[in-house]
């Protein structure tokens, strides 16, 4: 090298990352043909990682404070380019920061409900969302494993691998945490913690601390959400089946007889509303029946039922058929219904 050449060459003497808070999670300090002067400066501050790389392979690593660079501060490095101990040229190398400060707010859901297992359901798909938190932890290993040679690497270039890494352990957080899905809701943080136990080895293979992991809202598909809802309206009635079934026939008139009332004005509205009552009633009888025989005492459950009267059983089978000429029974209910009634003339 000519001395002109030499003069014209730059060398850098301070070596500095200053984020600029877009969610950068590595940097390569722009070398390009300069070379580090020996005994430059290098400072890494609070929440930063600096890794010296040569020809591809990890040097030397520093945390935060100011270091003079020389054989003594760069021992690996040293080590790799047989250095003397009297070495004091410039030299090349790649220099790569990393932000070690909290990458929070980062959002997890599931896209599909996932199926888990469930003490009072079985098997069910739930759906659920959250934040999670998380850090460069291991800056050698993040470099080897992710980032690489990248001049930047992001938070977004992340956010997918995390995401998915999250979601796959949602059956396993679960499934440690023994809660019932029912219980879920009252007890997210012993939830977000199991997720989290189950999640972070995964974290720290990618050279990564999973910080916090919280749960914002756990829920069911629309279709189980409304068997859920009959399932819990059933608890609240409890063992009185027949208030139950009051309450649903009460419902199921008024729209009986609208429908019913629809193509016939008032009459037809009175008839629908007539046959409502009707069906209402039978229904009514038939429970009340059932349940005062399954509550009977063995000895009135012996007894002989009363015989019904040809003209009782006639004048049902007539209302029952004006019931299907209106379209509220099925011919084969009306047929079932038939016979079980024929049965008692014999």
């Amino acid at each position: 090298m000519s001395l002109m050449d030499f003069i014209k060459k730059q060398f850098i003497d301070i070596i500095q990352w200053t984020e600029d808070g877009d969610g950068t999670l590595a940097w390569r300090f722009p070398i390009a043909d300069m070379e580090i002067q020996y005994g430059g400066s290098l400072t890494v501050r609070e929440s930063q990682l600096a890794v010296f790389v040569n020809e591809g392979q990890v040097a030397d690593v520093f945390g935060p404070g100011m270091y003079k660079l020389t054989t003594q501060t760069l021992p690996v490095l040293t080590y790799l380019k047989n250095w003397d101990k009297l070495f004091q040229s410039p030299f090349k190398s790649d220099v790569y920061f990393f932000s070690t400060r909290q990458q929070i707010d980062q959002r997890w859901g599931t896209t599909q409900p996932v199926t888990i297992r469930d003490k009072d359901f079985g098997a069910i798909r739930l759906r659920a969302f959250g934040n999670f938190a998380y850090r460069v932890a291991d800056a050698k290993l993040f470099h080897t494993e992710i980032s690489g040679t990248r001049e930047r690497y992001t938070v977004a270039d992340l956010d997918g691998q995390l995401r998915g890494l999250m979601l796959q352990h949602i059956s396993d957080a679960v499934a440690q945490s023994g809660i019932p899905f029912l219980d879920l809701a009252a007890n997210q943080i012993e939830f977000a913690k199991q997720l989290q136990t189950a999640t972070a080895p995964e974290f720290e293979r990618l050279g990564l601390k999973l910080e916090n992991v919280t749960l914002q809202s756990v829920s069911l598909p629309e279709e189980l959400q409304k068997i859920l809802d009959q399932k819990i309206g059933m608890g609240m009635i409890g063992q009185d089946m027949g208030k139950f079934m009051q309450y649903q026939t009460a419902q199921a008139i008024p729209k009986l007889a609208e429908g019913v009332g629809s193509g016939g004005g008032v009459a037809g509205d009175a008839m629908g509303l007539g046959a409502g009552l009707a069906m209402g009633q039978v229904l009514a009888q038939q429970l009340g029946a059932g349940l005062a025989g399954a509550n009977a005492a063995p000895a009135a459950a012996a007894a002989a039922p009363a015989a019904a009267s040809s003209d009782e059983i006639f004048a049902m089978l007539e209302k029952l058929g004006g019931l299907v000429s209106k379209g509220i029974l099925t011919d084969e209910e009306f047929a079932a219904k038939k016979a079980e009634l024929l049965k008692k003339l014999t």
